[in-house]
Order: structure tokens, then C-alpha cells, then sequence
């Protein structure tokens, strides 16, 4: 790993994401169910999007017709996460928009997150999830062990299952703990 030379001061907190789009008034509808975004300032070639005090979270521009997205991923950006306090809030998150008829495309337990992975109106990816371990430094011994080494990836799992094994009871702690034992 590099060493930061001491005059370098790394960033204080990601501020926003900015996406290009040909569908504005869908993607501001999208991420406004989905990650109960607000319009901050809107017009018929930009949208900024907060979903807390921030003036904007997510930039959405339309100032070009912009060539569509290739069908077989490239290299570039994958996808942009929003994490939650609690397995019940992302729980909570699949049940309402899968009532919204709007499905993860997959649902990962990665050991350090819970992950339900979703594809915008024009197929950019967005994580939403939780942190499996109660601090930074727990996840990151975790990430160093070779549990993590065997399977970096994680375990896909059935929302639905979740949410059953959510409803009979058990502990968070354990639904947190990666399926496959380690």
C-alpha cells in the first residue's frame, strides 16, 4: 500500500455521483423511490438530488443526447453504494420497492455487507446495504482474514428467505453472519 506523503490530505466524505442520462424525468423518479431523494434544483437539462442535508447527493445531466450504454460491461465505473443503519431498514427498503414492482438484479452477503444490488432506468448499478460488524475496525480485520481471501465475493442469498428468517425472530447478529460459516 502507498504511503500518503504528509503535505496530502485525503477527502473528507464522497459528495455526489453524476450521471449522464437521455431519460431525466425517469431517473429522478427512480431515485426518488428508491433512495427517497428530493429535488434540489431541477430544470429540463439537470436534476440535483439530496436525500439529507446535503445540497446534492446524485447529479443527473441531460444536456446531450448521450450514445446508449454498451450491452457487455466495459471498464469503468460499477456501481455506487448507499449503506443502511440497520438489516431492518434495508429489509424494510426490498419490501416497499419490491412493491413498486423494482427488484434487486442480485443480493450478495459479502461478510463485511449485506448487499441487494438494483439497475437505475438506464442500467446504472447501485449497492444498497448494511454493515454485517458494529465497527470499521471489526470489518476490517475480517477483510484481512483468510475467510475473506477464500471467497472476496460473497454468498448470494433469497431476500425472501431473509425476510421469512427475519420474521421468525432471529437475532440480527446472526442474519448478519455470512451463510457459509466463516
Amino acid at each position: 500500500m502507498t504511503t500518503i506523503p504528509p503535505y496530502t490530505r485525503p477527502p473528507r466524505r464522497l459528495a455526489h455521483i453524476a450521471l449522464r442520462t437521455n431519460q431525466l424525468e425517469r431517473m429522478v423518479a427512480w431515485y426518488g423511490c428508491v433512495l427517497g431523494t428530493r429535488i434540489a434544483y431541477a430544470s429540463d437539462k439537470v436534476a440535483f438530488l439530496t436525500y439529507d442535508e446535503e445540497h446534492h447527493r446524485i447529479a443527473l445531466l441531460a444536456m446531450d443526447d448521450y450514445p446508449a450504454r454498451p450491452e457487455q460491461g466495459a471498464v469503468g465505473h460499477v456501481h455506487t453504494a448507499f449503506a443502511y443503519d440497520s438489516l431492518d431498514e434495508l429489509m424494510g427498503t426490498y419490501v416497499r420497492l419490491k412493491a413498486e414492482n423494482i427488484l434487486p438484479r442480485r443480493s450478495i452477503h459479502h461478510g463485511p455487507t449485506v448487499s441487494l444490488y438494483y439497475a437505475d432506468p438506464d442500467g446504472n448499478q447501485i449497492e444498497l446495504q448494511v454493515d454485517s460488524f458494529p465497527d470499521a475496525e471489526s470489518a476490517n480485520a475480517w477483510m484481512r482474514s483468510a475467510a475473506f481471501s477464500r471467497n472476496p465475493i460473497g454468498i448470494e442469498f433469497d431476500p425472501e428467505a431473509m425476510l421469512v428468517r427475519m420474521g421468525s425472530g432471529e437475532p440480527e447478529s446472526d442474519l448478519l453472519h455470512r451463510p457459509d460459516g466463516v
